[in-house]
């Protein structure tokens, strides 16, 4: 994909290039994840053909960070014990280079969520952050309210936040709403709509896309996205969103990311193109 200070289309061959490159190198995915959706995440990694691990005993994460690909963080059901484990995995996985994703869930609902975040920033800088309007505005030090783990704020809403957030950590940051967002540091911006509105029907949407990202993160040539091209996060979400839209979302069972069934883009994206545009001056 290249930005040259215009909309340009991404077509969906493009993007299932980075699906196919995970399914050869099955690279092994570390996951401090939340309760709710830990199995959901394990198997979406495994439909794309990663390899997940979920792990967060203190006397291994760092281990298990230290062979890892890449390591998916997700604040959504807080615990002092899992937060130390965080810590921990993130100042390995920082040490050896690797992709780390950090999903802010629920930013902004309480002190403590606000507090674990900016320790976890202090640790080490994440390659990409995602979350929803609320989420991303609060990470930025926006004044927002949240309603729990719910967004009260739109991707559009939250868009300078995201640009303010990529530039503090010279990373990604991708915004989920009804037209999803990502940003590079850089200041390169792509915008997709490709969801659909059963995808708020249930639970884990947005954090087994975070788990995705980090697949996705390992199989790109350009440093994952710190000194390259935001096409990764194009690739996760068009996959993901793309997707999840052709399966039965209110049984999650069914659907084709979860059973496996993920399709070539004629089939799972169909004719759709993603637009991309560059913001940079």
């Amino acid at each position: 994909m290249h930005f040259m200070g215009h909309d340009v289309s991404l077509c969906a061959q493009e993007l299932w290039e980075d699906i196919e490159a995970v399914r050869r190198t099955g690279p092994l995915v570390h996951n401090i994840t939340n309760l709710v959706v830990m199995s959901l995440s394990a198997n979406v990694l495994l439909a794309a053909g990663a390899s997940p691990v979920m792990a967060h005993a203190h006397e291994e994460v760092a281990d298990m960070a230290g062979i890892a690909q890449a390591l998916v963080l997700n604040i959504g059901t807080l615990d002092p014990y899992w937060v130390e484990s965080m810590k921990l995995a993130l100042a390995a996985a920082r040490a050896r280079g690797i992709p780390v994703v950090l999903d802010p869930v629920g930013a902004g609902a309480t002190p403590y969520r606000n507090r674990t975040l900016a320790e976890l920033l202090d640790v080490g800088v994440p390659a990409v952050i995602r979350g929803n309007g609320s989420e991303i505005m609060s990470t930025a030090n926006t004044a927002i309210k949240t309603r729990g783990v719910d967004s009260s704020a739109s991707a559009d809403d939250a868009l300078d936040a995201a640009r303010a957030l990529a530039a503090r950590i010279a990373g990604t940051v991708c915004v989920s709403g009804a037209t999803d967002h990502i940003v590079h540091a850089d200041g390169r911006h792509a915008r997709l709509s490709n969801g659909h509105v059963w995808m708020t029907r249930i639970t884990g949407v947005g954090c087994s896309l975070s788990a995705l990202i980090g697949a996705l993160c390992t199989v790109q040539s350009n440093g994952y996205g710190l000194d390259g091209s935001c096409r990764r996060d194009c690739s996760c979400q068009g996959a993901a969103h793309g997707h999840w839209q052709h399966g039965c979302l209110v049984a999650r069972r069914r659907s084709p990311v979860a059973s496996g069934r993920v399709h070539r883009p004629t089939e799972a994206f169909g004719s759709r193109q993603l637009m991309c545009m560059d913001g940079r001056k």
